[in-house]
């Protein structure tokens, strides 16, 4: 099966006709197969010109397929068949893709989370190799996961060293530790690709490759995709996705709601948001991705004006676009679209100017010493909820949940939209994701939902650089154990609240509406937060 684009709402087609037009006169889909970096103005030249690897990522990642087969085969053979992957963003959303749809496991750690981590640790050590995956070298939740690892292993009375794998950037602090630590194998990635368009590198190929994921077959499909993505003819299918995107921009489609209505690949949109929000959200404007449960979720059958819902998969009547094919060719087809839809909204798709912003509110919260200033009191408690708020939405007359829920949602503006934000354990705390259908309800908003920190690499660039329209409840909790991260003065536990705090700053310095609910008890919290969404009256 081939890659295709189908626009299936005669309006938007007709409004992207003339832009796909204009690309194809200005060669941009050969251009951008050539690596052009003069494709987004003179000002992003010099970031595109070492960014723009990825298109050929079908042919130069070839030699790792067979690092990857001899390695598996050695882990295999020592009989160790469990990994795990700790990496955040582009580093763990396609790995976790294309090991789903292979029907392979693999554990990924995207978290802080200290009960998540106890999880993976809780596995059997003796069969597991963790995979280190950071870009930087310089990750905080990466690094704390691997020496939470090398610590486990070595008590466990096992070499640690033949334990971790690493894939980096060439030259990284991360490489050197790596080697001279003794390291069972380090992998470098292709320098010149960011990490959302990573997919096809070392990031995305060698956890899933040593989990068992037919990672030869993925390139192979990524190739044949090429040939389509790289002409200047109506034929090829970035050229419609992308200028769709641009031509509902322009219009005030600012959101594109991802629906999987049986694809076959499983998690995309989580996948796409990344690329989609990172790429795009910057300068106050940009796509906001809002991924849904399915082609019957709120958001995608009461799209409004704001949005453009699209089927990753067969149309269904409520889409105005489908997208369908093979991973590999997926994964370059939203590349092609998104680079495209960049040029045509006229930002560069290849920086993320906002994505340093909370890591360094969070930082500087972990650099306080004991006894620093003190976290402020909350406004309400309720029940097994602490309220804490930034701004003055919250009236005084406010006591129950609801009340707390109704002021601060009346805090968004039309067409606006919802962040919910849950900074809790993605397996054992996973009823909160209910919440994103459930506010999207009583909104009748756009609202996404995402898994703190993990959010902060994905759609944390569009909260601050996008469309300031947003309001954003986060959810802490109070963890039922905590995890000591060797080496350093913190706690997961504190490091998670440490992020969430330190992006709730930045979005209220951004002057938006920030609403936190701490849960003193995660499941009773999560039970009176669900009853009080249900309640809530717009």
């Amino acid at each position: 099966m081939g890659i295709s684009v189908d626009i299936v709402h005669d309006g938007l087609a007709e409004k992207a006709r003339p832009l796909v037009d204009q690309l194809i006169a200005d060669k941009v889909a050969s251009k951008l197969a050539g690596q052009d970096a003069t494709l987004w103005g003179p000002e992003a030249e010099s970031e595109s010109s070492i960014r723009l690897s990825w298109t050929t990522l079908h042919e130069s990642s070839r030699p790792l397929v067979g690092e990857i087969e001899a390695l598996s085969a050695e882990l295999a053979g020592e009989g160790i068949d469990r990994v795990v992957l700790a990496g955040m963003g582009g580093s763990s959303l396609a790995p976790e893709v294309i090991t789903a749809t292979a029907g392979v496991p693999l554990v990924v750690l995207d978290t802080t989370d200290a009960g998540q981590v106890a999880d993976a640790l809780a596995g059997d050590l003796s069969r597991t190799v963790i995979v280190v995956s950071s870009k930087s070298g310089g990750t905080v939740e990466t690094d704390s996961h691997r020496r939470i690892f090398e610590k486990a292993f070595t008590e466990a009375g096992i070499d640690a060293k033949r334990r971790i794998v690493v894939v980096t950037d060439p030259g990284s602090p991360l490489q050197k530790m790596s080697e001279e630590a003794g390291y069972r194998k380090v992998f470098t990635a292709d320098p010149h690709v960011g990490g959302r368009y990573s997919a096809l590198t070392a990031f995305g190929l060698v956890p899933a490759g040593l989990a068992g994921a037919d990672i030869n077959t993925l390139l192979n499909d990524a190739a044949a995709a090429f040939e389509l993505l790289a002409r200047d003819d109506e034929n090829n299918p970035a050229l419609w996705l992308g200028a769709a995107w641009g031509a509902a921009h322009a219009q005030g489609a600012e959101k594109v709601i991802l629906a999987d209505t049986g694809s076959g690949v499983k998690g995309f949109p989580d996948w796409a948001e990344q690329l989609i929000a990172e790429s795009t959200g910057k300068e106050g404007v940009g796509l906001l991705p809002v991924a849904v449960e399915n082609a019957d979720a709120p958001g995608f059958v009461t799209a409004g004006t704001d949005s453009t819902p699209i089927a990753i998969g067969p149309d269904v009547d409520a889409a105005f676009m489908s997208t369908a094919g093979e991973l590999g060719g997926l994964f370059l087809l939203w590349e092609f679209a998104t680079a495209i839809a960049g040029r045509l909204i006229g930002i560069n798709p290849f920086d993320q100017p906002d994505v340093e912003a909370a890591k360094k509110a969070a930082r500087a919260l972990l650099d306080q010493p004991v006894g620093g200033e003190a976290e402020a009191a909350p406004a309400l408690t309720i029940g097994s909820v602490d309220v804490h708020q930034s701004g003055d939405w919250l009236p005084a007359t406010a006591t129950t949940l609801a009340d707390v829920l109704n002021a601060f949602l009346a805090a968004a503006p039309d067409h606006g939209y919802v962040a919910v934000q849950a900074y809790l354990d993605r397996l054992d705390d996973a009823s909160a994701a209910v919440l994103r259908p459930a506010v999207a309800r009583a909104s009748r908003l756009q609202t996404t939902f995402g898994w703190g920190p993990r959010f902060l690499h994905s759609t944390g660039q569009y909260h601050k650089g996008g469309h300031q329209n947003g309001v954003f409840l986060q959810i802490t909790g109070a963890p039922a154990q905590d995890l000591e991260v060797p080496d350093r003065p913190y706690t997961l536990g504190v490091l998670q609240h440490a992020q969430a705090l330190g992006d709730g700053q930045v979005l209220a310095e951004h002057d938006r509406p920030v609403l936190r609910l701490h849960l003193t008890d995660r499941a009773a919290g999560l039970v009176e937060l669900t009853k009080a969404v249900q309640e809530v009256k717009r």
